[in-house]
């Protein structure tokens, strides 16, 4: 097929005796238009003025034109429409409608003080890359002037949290876990993890059902509980002040249960439902029950499963004996046995319960971190230093956390109420549309189509 092209047309093969022309005239078009949804969660709850809050400017604001919160808007709101990398943001600078989601009062650029920015109502990558570069402590020469607080943006992570429950929840279950995050340069912390066969960081993740409490990127050289304590501290600390007689649960798999976590929680009333490895010691425990399990399975031809109580302490690495529940199970394949330990008592939840209701939830969560890892891009970590790619990551957690609140707040009652990160965005974010901008008014003209 050949085309006749001009530079006001293009023409195309025929149709049954109609000419199929291209014209360059239907002004400013977005695929984004969808994206008008997340400003309005912004307008009801203005989490991302509030994360702009965590950080303090030092630049001369008679010289910028941009303020924080412009650029946090652009860079969060950019992540959910599917924009992962920086150098996006030296086309997406001249989108109206991205502007108008980030409430620039001169949508078109039209009065920006540079020729060369005119037509540019967005900030470009460059100014982009040293807001994620921003020091910890304070500014650092001419460029890093905007200075990042880590524990405020913690804090607000916590607080979206708060809102979202009108009324004390009677019960909160704080799923803990650890994920591979590969890398493929020179980054600070840069470790080779054996388990993952590559070299990669392994943040520590919080969530509570639907909800990220916390998104800490970590070096890989230490195990996956390392750090937990100190964050269930200050998350639990947070969430008994806001609910006082909440009940609390921590839920995690293998690589969490060690002694000082179960120690702590026994110590601050919290409870826990661990994974835990097996070892001979606890093989042997289970033989008899393993063996009639094994015979049931092998006359039935099916899977069979029975649970089984235990006390038990590891020779050295527990300060006590805890409640275990053994799975027993014999597949056609071979027997399938697995482990948690608990603070629950056996007569508030029997071992069936907890495991197959309690502790198996908890595979739920391995898809959150899939859809922030993979569909609002937390693996993004090129940035040379650590501290830069933790800012990055925190930034993919709110991305995250808009998504969840356009999900919870907008969308219930529908059939997108459950839907994805990537979901929501093919369907719903990326919608063409023109924009049209008037002295009066800003006009959205979507598809006739799209409606019915």
């Amino acid at each position: 097929m050949t085309a006749e092209c001009t530079r006001t047309k293009l023409l195309f093969q025929g149709l049954d005796g109609r000419d199929v022309v291209g014209r360059f005239d239907g002004g400013e078009i977005t695929s984004d238009a969808g994206g008008i949804l997340l400003r309005e969660v912004e307008q009801r709850t203005r989490i991302l003025g509030r994360l702009s809050e965590c950080f303090t400017d030092h630049r001369d604001p008679d010289r910028i034109e941009h303020s924080v919160e412009a650029l946090i808007k652009q860079r969060v709101l950019g992540l959910c429409l599917g924009y992962e990398d920086l150098n996006d943001h030296d086309e997406l600078c001249r989108d109206r409608l991205l502007a108008l989601l980030c409430d620039r009062d001169d949508l078109t650029g039209e009065f920006r003080r540079l020729e060369s920015d005119r037509g540019k109502p967005l900030a470009g990558k460059s100014t982009l890359n040293r807001l994620e570069r921003t020091p910890l402590e304070g500014p650092e020469g001419p460029y890093k002037k905007t200075v990042a607080n880590p524990a405020g943006m913690d804090a607000l992570l916590l607080e979206v949290f708060v809102e979202a429950h009108p009324e004390p929840p009677e019960e909160v279950i704080l799923d803990v876990d650890a994920t591979d995050d590969p890398l493929h340069g020179k980054q600070e912390g840069r470790y080779f993890h054996g388990y993952y066969k590559q070299y990669c960081y392994l943040p520590l993740y919080v969530f509570c059902g639907d909800h990220l409490l916390c998104a800490r990127q970590r070096t890989s050289d230490r195990g996956p509980a390392h750090g937990v304590v100190a964050e269930l501290e200050r998350i639990v600390r947070r969430l008994r002040e806001a609910w006082p007689q909440v009940r609390i649960t921590v839920r995690g798999d293998s690589g969490f249960c060690n002694d000082e976590l179960m120690v702590w929680c026994e110590k601050e009333g919290v409870d826990y439902v661990l994974g835990l490895a097996k070892n001979p010691r606890l093989k042997r425990r289970i033989e008899t029950r393993m063996e009639t399990v094994r015979k049931l399975q092998q006359a039935m031809g099916k899977a069979v499963r029975q649970f089984q109580e235990l006390r038990y302490q590891t020779h050295d690495s527990w300060s006590c004996e805890r409640r275990v529940v053994a799975k027993v199970e014999h597949l056609p394949r071979g027997e399938n046995p697995r482990y948690i330990v608990t603070s629950v008592p056996v007569q508030e939840c029997d071992g069936r319960r907890l495991y197959e209701e309690i502790y198996c939830a908890r595979g739920d969560m391995e898809n959150r971190i899939k859809e922030q890892q993979l569909g609002l891009f937390a693996d993004r970590t090129s940035t040379r230093k650590l501290a830069a790619n933790q800012l990055r990551l925190y930034l993919s957690a709110f991305a995250y956390v808009m998504m969840e609140t356009l999900r919870r707040v907008g969308l219930a009652g529908t059939k997108w109420a459950r839907a994805q990160s990537w979901t929501l965005r093919v369907r719903l974010l990326k919608i063409g549309a023109q924009v049209r901008v008037t002295t009066r008014k800003v006009w959205l003209s979507f598809s006739e189509s799209y409606w019915s």
